[in-house]
């Protein structure tokens, strides 16, 4: 991974430095930010997605770190609640041939389009941008807001990313093929780490 203070001078959005050294963000820190963070940072919309494209190019040899072995939940301190979560993972199928047919700036276009029509049909039904791992993102429906059919707004996000993948061709000729995993579960909501859900959630779109 790069310095980040560099690494944003060389993306021209080097006035975002001072925000990023005081909120403790580095190098290590930077694969794991998503646009929730990013806005809250004050990073303006097109700045937003410049930087989730990059991080992902940055980010897409390091994804899969989860293993298997981990607990379903694991609670740390804190206040903590049991409740229904559906996590939904999708990605890109064959991203990395697809970035050594493109040049890096068509890859980094490719990628943000995809994570742009993602966020915009996950916003759609109140699911929650938690991470963007690599190419691909993960995403909550019933945390932090809970609703009576977050499974089933779960689908319905889903399908429209299919379907907004379905209708629109990348710069290789082909149309870019979408692979996603659903998986609901209880988990106990605090200072946590949803790992069993969302390890199934992978699984059920690998």
């Amino acid at each position: 991974m790069p310095d980040v203070e560099n690494w944003l001078d060389g993306l021209g959005l080097g006035q975002y430095r001072k925000a990023f050294v005081e909120n403790g963000i580095d190098e290590r820190a930077l694969p794991h930010l998503t646009d929730i963070d990013l806005q809250s940072l004050g990073v303006l919309l097109g700045h937003r997605r410049i930087l989730l494209a990059e991080i992902a190019l940055l980010s897409k040899h390091v994804t899969g770190a989860a293993s298997g072995t981990q607990p379903s939940s694991m609670v740390v301190g804190g206040e903590a609640e049991r409740r229904q979560l559906t996590v939904m993972f999708c990605d890109l199928v064959g991203s990395t041939a697809l970035s050594g047919e493109l040049d890096a700036e068509d890859y980094r276009e490719l990628i943000r389009t995809f994570h742009d029509g993602c966020a915009e049909a996950v916003a759609r039904y109140g699911g929650y941008l938690a991470k963007v791992l690599g190419d691909g993102l993960l995403v909550y429906f019933g945390y932090p807001a809970a609703h009576d059919d977050d499974a089933h707004r779960a689908v319905r996000a889903a399908l429209d990313i299919l379907a907004i993948s379905t209708g629109r061709e990348c710069l290789a000729g082909d149309h870019p093929s979408v692979r996603i995993g659903i998986a609901s579960g209880e988990v106990v909501i605090g200072d946590l780490v949803l790992q069993g859900t969302v390890e199934a959630a992978s699984a059920l779109g690998a």
